[in-house]
């Protein structure tokens, strides 16, 4: 389910607006110049390839791309693998490299194909928590202090738009508030009034 908590960014207990309703959560973020849309959400097969991906969803890159300059697209993927003794150590250090609060040189648009993660957007003194899923498309704009939880489960297939190779490369603030704020885990178990 798609869902927006607003919080004061020095009160993470109160909670301004809590929403899964898509025309409530494009009016709240648009302030913030943040694109919210949903996208149809196509079957794939199981493991499909980032190839398989792209194909599929391939109407929907073209516009965008043409629309806003992207150069570069790919797909970004972590599922669970519990036959991989390695993997919870790979999911955890894979959630912990994006916890703070950080900003890009460009915009962050992400478009989820499949599973959840959220975004937790830092302005005009609240934080915007927005949890997407399958379908959810959210364009970032640049320089806009964020950070984004993928849970302690990681379960989720997006595809990433760029202008530039490391475009995706994060800078990271000194004085992140991330840390006080609601998990993904957190905000996906509280009912949505």
């Amino acid at each position: 389910m798609s869902l927006l908590q607003i919080m004061p960014d020095d009160d993470p207990a109160t909670v301004l607006l809590r929403t899964d309703r898509p025309e409530l959560i494009t009016e709240a973020l648009a302030p913030l110049a943040v694109t919210f849309e949903r996208w149809p959400v196509r079957p794939l097969p199981a493991g499909a390839s980032p190839d398989d991906v792209l194909a599929a969803y391939r109407d929907e890159v073209r516009r965008l791309c043409d629309d806003n300059g992207f150069r570069l697209v790919d797909v970004a993927r972590l599922v669970p693998d519990d036959d991989d003794p390695q993997w919870p150590a790979t999911a955890r250090a894979a959630r912990e490299k994006f916890l703070d609060e950080h900003t890009h040189a460009e915009d962050e648009v992400r478009c989820f194909v499949a599973g959840t993660g959220c975004f937790y957007l830092h302005a005009g003194g609240k934080v915007h928590a927005m949890v997407c899923e399958a379908g959810d498309l959210l364009s970032v704009p640049a320089g806009t202090r964020h950070w984004f939880d993928m849970g302690a489960r990681p379960d989720f297939t997006a595809i990433r738009f760029f202008e530039e190779e490391d475009g995706w490369i994060g800078e990271f603030v000194a004085d992140s508030i991330a840390r006080r704020f609601p998990t993904l885990d957190e905000l996906r178990a509280a009912p949505v009034a």
